[in-house]
């Protein structure tokens, strides 16, 4: 009975034994494991969005400062991309359009070595005269009354009232009755009204008649066009008082805007073949008579100026010319050139997307240096390779790609995305309200006065109507999409550069299509296209009327983005409306 206790006991301690070899080393290692592994590290870089506006991230779940929604997980990262790359989809690719070209190498001596200058024409003020008064009086009446009209040398102008040639006069018929007894005084009052321009005819008649004459004929003593009148029937005028403004067409000026950049091209005496839009099949060879030896810090260029003969009355003061020039140097290494369309403008900086992975649609931003403009082109000097392949098309688009993704874009010099919370979303309206001409894209465009002034009388009507979207009253955006349209139509498109043109049509087309519609969710569609014109040609106003700002929905058009102009500072979103109205913020101000 012992004898089997003991060995009941010694089987119970070799089962324990085994056991405890068997599961306690797994046991130990599973504890380990699970002791081991520490969740602190995936915590602290787990970072959580918010679906409806992915700028926001923050370290921990909780809920968006924006619109309220509970944030979800963020990715941590794109598989084998750098830190500045941005991957897009190809379906993002085809809606935006987004087309790429590849940079080749092309020698300056292109497109027949010559520079192509934009101009208009101006009135060559060596031939400008001006009409005075000779002597202070009334206009009782003025024969030449509106700009354009046509004058000759000895033409009556007006007629007027002068006291003091009434007096002088009276001095006349006086005199002549003394002119044997005193010839000095009869001399002396003839060469006084010489001096008032009245010729020898009219004193003669004035002695021979005896009789004082109230109203006296002013005559033009040069030929021309009126430029201005300076003067209205009824007014006092002072002795030397302007009244016409008259301009000798027979030649004219051509004058260009040429960039800093260009200045070393040209000279004096050098050769320039002139053509307008009202006569494209025509050429005119001139040289190059003036070059402004003073910088416009505004537009950074100088003014070439040639003088055109005019006799045949072809040239209008205000029309638009191209001009082009032989390069006086020749560059023997080869540049880049890209189309303007693939180059983003801070103000500071230039800057275009390239292509970094030839079968994914991965890009990266990059600085680059500009260099001379050859109509839609420009050269690079530094910043691009031959070879590289770039964003030529939907440019804009792929920038707010970038700045979604925190990457380095226009609005993020240095990328990143660290707010969080409430100070995150005000950090982000604080930034974007610094109102640096680095925040948003930037296309350069030459537009004329005229231009700028028509545009801004149009963006009253496209104000009205973004009102109108905000309470979604189709009925009222249709009526006032119209109203912009037909203001837009007044500018015409003839004298744009291809550029300008493209953002003008496209703007008119889009006008026309919400203008159709009656469906608000059709018309918002619409919207979005029109807005990424109108915004582009509201940001080249040299001087607007009023501060505007340029506004940005980053949950719009399917969260691709959506930007609209606006000439208040809090936020309507006319994408949305009540629904989500404050949602947004200002990328930009124009001030």
């Amino acid at each position: 009975m012992k004898k089997n206790i003991l060995y009941l006991g010694i089987a119970v301690i070799i089962g324990l034994l085994g056991g405890y070899l068997l599961f306690g080393n797994s046991t130990e290692s599973t504890g380990q494991a699970v002791d081991n592994h520490d969740h602190s590290e995936a915590s602290a870089n787990q970072m959580w969005t918010c679906s409806m506006h992915p700028q926001i991230m923050q370290p921990e779940p909780g809920d968006c400062p924006i619109c309220g929604m509970d944030l979800i997980p963020a990715e941590t990262g794109a598989e084998g991309l750098a830190a500045n790359e941005i991957k897009m989809t190809e379906n993002a690719l085809a809606l935006a359009n987004i087309q790429t070209s590849i940079v080749g190498s092309v020698a300056t001596s292109d497109e027949d070595g010559m520079i192509s200058l934009s101009g208009k024409i101006a009135e060559n003020e060596e031939n400008n005269a001006v009409q005075a008064s000779y002597f202070e009086g009334r206009l009782e009446r003025l024969n030449v009354s509106y700009e354009g009209q046509k004058v000759n040398k000895g033409q009556l102008l007006a007629t007027i009232y002068a006291p003091n040639l009434v007096a002088a006069q009276q001095e006349l018929i006086t005199a002549a009755s003394l002119k044997e007894s005193q010839p000095a005084l009869y001399n002396a009052v003839r060469n006084k009204l010489k001096l008032w321009k009245l010729s020898e005819k009219q004193i003669s008649s004035i002695e021979a008649s005896g009789k004082v004459r109230e109203n006296f004929p002013i005559y033009a003593t040069v030929s021309g066009t009126v430029a201005m009148v300076m003067a209205a029937e009824g007014d006092y005028v002072k002795q030397g008082q302007p009244i016409l403004k008259v301009s000798n067409l027979n030649s004219v000026w051509a004058e260009f805007d040429a960039y800093e950049n260009q200045i070393s091209q040209f000279k004096k005496g050098q050769k320039i073949n002139v053509t307008t839009n009202a006569y494209p099949n025509k050429k005119f060879d001139a040289v190059i008579t003036f070059i402004d030896p003073v910088l416009n810090n505004r537009t950074r260029t100088v003014t070439v100026r040639t003088t055109l003969k005019n006799k045949e009355n072809l040239f209008k003061p205000g029309m638009f010319v191209t001009g082009k020039i032989k390069r006086t140097m020749q560059n023997s290494e080869e540049s880049l050139s890209i189309p303007a369309s693939a180059i983003l403008w801070t103000g500071e900086r230039s800057l275009v997307y390239v292509k970094t992975n030839p079968n994914e649609a991965v890009f990266e931003m990059r600085e680059v240096t500009i260099g001379i403009r050859n109509g839609d082109n420009y050269t690079i000097t530094t910043g691009l390779e031959n070879g590289d392949e770039i964003v030529t098309n939907g440019t804009f688009t792929v920038d707010a790609a970038a700045q979604l993704q925190g990457k380095k874009s226009m609005m993020n010099k240095y990328g990143g995305r660290t707010m969080t919370g409430h100070e995150g979303h005000l950090g982000m309206q604080e930034t974007s309200m610094e109102s640096k001409s680095n925040t948003v894209p930037m296309m350069e465009m030459k537009l004329s006065e005229a231009f700028q002034s028509v545009f801004q009388s149009a963006l009253q009507p496209y104000f009205k109507m973004e009102d109108a979207f905000v309470v979604s009253d189709a009925s009222q955006v249709s009526i006032l999409a119209k109203t912009t349209a037909e203001k837009l139509k007044a500018i015409g498109v003839n004298n744009l550069g291809k550029m300008e043109k493209s953002h003008l049509s496209k703007s008119v087309e889009m006008l026309g299509a919400i203008s159709s519609s009656q469906d608000i969710e059709s018309q918002r569609k619409y919207l979005v296209i029109l807005n990424e014109n109108i915004v582009v040609l509201a940001m080249n106003i040299e001087s607007p009327t009023e501060t505007l700002y340029v506004q940005k929905c980053p949950m719009a058009d399917n969260y691709k983005g959506a930007i609209w102009l606006n000439q208040k500072k809090e936020i309507e979103n006319p994408y949305y409306g009540e629904s989500m109205l404050s949602c947004g913020a200002i990328v930009h101000e124009i001030k």
